[in-house]
């Protein structure tokens, strides 16, 4: 836990000293959800197009961050220094979870109520909205950490990680998808089928945070 503590606290200090990455996820979103808005030519959404619009967004504004969650370790000896240290390597992957699920809380702080102003008429559904985003953030953020740790090490990491990450959250897009569409819907929020898709993200949350915990140390050494 101390690890933990230590490698979370520098994270969110150097981002909050150099602001290399929730600025520019929050303005790729600005600048996507203004592109959407005069592409589709609509002045509202509502259900499936509503809940793509926003998913989407939320997922490539993610990989932003995936691409460089890891950087400092690469550059500054991070991964020699938690080898050589006498802590659970898996330290590091939960402190970057953490991270990367802070960092796509912020975005979204900014980036749903920008979507609400530009396209919903009604903002009844965001607060059962703001659950799915929340096991979307954690699927994101767990699948992310890995693949990243992955690629880090890679030249053609900013093209190697998407490629394997966006098939791995194939699913994580389709249950999100499923449980906001109704949120979003025209008539007022409904929650037909939102406890299935809920319970759907959980499993994979779960099953991926569970994946990570036991393959990471390995993916270290490696």
């Amino acid at each position: 836990m101390n690890a933990f503590r230590t490698i979370l606290g520098k994270d969110l200090r150097t981002e909050l000293r150099t602001l290399e990455s929730i600025p520019a996820m929050a303005l790729f979103a600005a600048t996507t959800f203004v592109l959407f808005r005069f592409g589709l030519d609509r002045t509202s959404l509502e259900g499936s197009l509503a809940a793509g619009v926003l998913l989407a967004t939320v997922l490539f504004a993610a990989i932003l961050a995936i691409n460089r969650v890891f950087v400092s370790e690469r550059e500054q000896g991070g991964f020699d220094v938690v080898r050589l240290a006498p802590v659970d390597g898996t330290a590091l992957f939960a402190a970057k979870v953490c991270v990367l699920a802070i960092y796509l809380v912020v975005l979204e702080l900014i980036a749903v109520p920008l979507f609400a102003l530009l396209f919903l008429d009604s903002a009844a559904g965001l607060a059962p909205l703001a659950l799915v985003l929340a096991m979307v953030d954690l699927g994101l953020a767990t699948i992310g950490a890995l693949v990243s740790s992955i690629a880090i090490n890679s030249r053609a990491r900013d093209l190697i990680a998407p490629l394997l990450l966006l098939p791995l959250l194939v699913p994580v897009m389709i249950a999100a998808a499923g449980a906001a569409e109704p949120l979003l819907a025209a008539g007022g929020p409904s929650y037909d089928g939102f406890g299935k898709w809920i319970a759907v993200l959980a499993l994979y949350d779960v099953v991926f945070g569970l994946v990570g915990y036991a393959v990471y140390d390995f993916l270290l050494e490696d």
